[in-house]
């Protein structure tokens, strides 16, 4: 039994072993934020089955990311306890939750409750993740490593996409949509229970720029000290280069949270979609981000630059986001319209995004590469505590969604209705039409300006992130990116051949 627990791995792994235990720790991404994003699949359904309020859904997601936040830097002990186990069994949390928990939940405070648990698990493994991936990844493939790792949130979402808008019409009880997930979701926690290692202290606490620097890795590893080397872990990670780097990203990614949690309420009602079109624009959305991901990944590994990526994505993004706003209080514009500005959106900001996570922990490296969770467990923490206020603030900006989410879709069917056949009306229509069309009239009025406001706030973030580049690690160059790999791969070999002489010819 002591293989579900002990997980440690004394020496760097080869290449295959190697990219199994990255290919889990993608897998494993992707099903937890499969199942936190399900909930925006079907929010409609949800809040109808509740009888919520769009306000009181809207502060679910607020609680589970404020808890989220706490969650992330609990985790940060990852870099004392380890990576993997959080990772294994917390997936184990999350699937049973989500296969048996919320499907059975009674009312909306059970609902809520059951979600800000799962919120708690996924805050932890956001550190956890990346962790290993920094740990099984040298700096020259961070960030295609790194790139498949950002495919969790977006091929989760993908996924919840694609199944929804595949098994909505066969399978209406939005509580199937979260069997679905709970069942993938044990299954990859088996597969990671019995599949998933980590390096051992000792290894992972080294820098690591190419595969070349194997042999000094593990050379160097009998000697470090393993607690001296985790002390006073907040202290070091509290600087700018790693407090500003992760604001930036936070705000940057406002509008991809927005996207998750609300593209299919803000489609269905201001665009009248259905909930299988709203889905599919969000196909498009999550597979070209996706696909973004990985050759943007690959292409800056290529180049061994980072920050030129961020400028350019980070300016991309801003000149979509305004684009697709400029469409708000167009209510007639067409399916076809959203799917190219949508793709283009996602597409800039895959460019900035995974630079950015390969950046981000070589930042966090040249201060201590020993304190790697700590220092994801500070962005871990700055992201969700900027995506639960700026939820929080949405309705505050978007005050007239409630009357279309409840009752938006029942009067659009009655007014269609009263139109073609009048006499066909039943009393209870009739009287449901006239107690609510005026509000719903208002409110449909009302909300795409609103809406139009707040994709301005995520303009805004976009904006705060491109000063904030500055302050991170790397070269814009080329050119000199190459001539530090140069300099790096010299002083390996000088300090093997000490460390050779110094053993007597041999190297461990």
């Amino acid at each position: 039994m002591s293989v579900l627990w002990q997980r440690r791995l004394d020496h760097y792994p080869e290449t295959r072993q190697r990219l199994w235990y990255l290919a889990i720790v993608v897998v494993a991404t992707v099903v937890l934020y499969y199942e936190l994003y399900v909930p925006g699949a079907v929010a409609t359904e949800i809040i109808a089955e509740y009888h919520m309020s769009f306000t009181y859904y809207v502060y679910i997601s607020v609680v589970g990311n404020a808890v989220g936040a706490f969650a992330s830097l609990l985790a940060g002990l990852a870099d004392r306890w380890g990576r993997a186990n959080l990772v294994a069994y917390g997936l184990g949390v999350t699937g049973l939750l989500t296969l048996v928990g919320v499907p059975n939940a009674r009312d909306q405070l059970t609902f809520a409750i059951l979600f800000t648990v799962i919120s708690f698990v996924e805050g932890i493994i956001l550190v956890a993740t990346p962790a290993l991936v920094r740990d099984f990844s040298p700096q020259l493939g961070r960030a295609s490593a790194m790139g498949f790792w950002t495919l969790g949130p977006v091929v989760g979402s993908l996924v919840l996409s694609e199944v929804s808008s595949n098994t909505i019409e066969s399978l209406p009880d939005w509580r199937a949509q979260f069997v679905i997930c709970g069942v993938v979701g044990l299954v990859v926690f088996v597969i990671a229970l019995f599949g998933l290692r980590e390096l051992s202290p000792n290894l992972r606490d080294q820098l690591m720029v190419s595969l070349h620097d194997r042999a000094l890795v593990e050379a160097r590893a009998a000697g470090i000290d393993v607690d001296k080397a985790v002390e006073r872990p907040w202290r070091q990670m509290m600087r700018l280069p790693v407090i500003g780097s992760a604001f930036a990203i936070s705000v940057f990614l406002i509008v991809y949270y927005t996207a998750v949690g609300f593209f299919t309420i803000y489609f269905t009602t201001i665009y009248g979609f259905s909930l299988a079109d709203a889905n599919g624009i969000g196909n498009w959305f999550w597979g070209v981000d996706a696909l973004g991901l990985i050759v943007v990944g690959l292409v800056s590994d290529r180049l061994r630059v980072r920050k030129p990526f961020m400028l350019v994505g980070a300016l991309g993004a801003i000149v979509m986001t305004i684009v697709f706003l400029s469409r708000a209080t167009q209510p007639q514009t067409d399916y076809y319209t959203f799917v190219w500005i949508i793709s283009a959106l996602a597409l800039f900001m895959a460019v900035a995004y995974a630079p950015w996570m390969a950046s981000f922990t070589e930042t966090v490296e040249r201060i201590n590469p020993a304190l790697t969770a700590t220092g994801l467990a500070v962005w871990g923490w700055i992201v969700r505590a900027c995506v639960a206020l700026s939820v929080f603030a949405l309705p505050f900006v978007v005050t007239s969604m409630t009357p279309l989410v409840q009752y938006g879709g029942e009067v659009a069917t009655i007014a269609a209705k009263a139109q073609t056949n009048p006499s066909a009306l039943t009393t209870e229509e009739a009287a449901f039409l006239k107690e609510h069309g005026a509000e719903v009239k208002a409110a449909a009025e009302q909300t795409p300006g609103q809406w139009q406001n707040w994709w301005w706030v995520c303009v805004g973030g976009e904006a705060v992130f491109l000063p904030l580049i500055f302050v991170m690690v790397g070269r814009w160059r080329p050119s000199r990116a190459r001539a530090d790999l140069a300099e790096h791969d010299a002083r390996v070999e000088q300090e093997l051949e000490q460390l050779s002489s110094s053993s007597g010819g041999t190297t461990a």
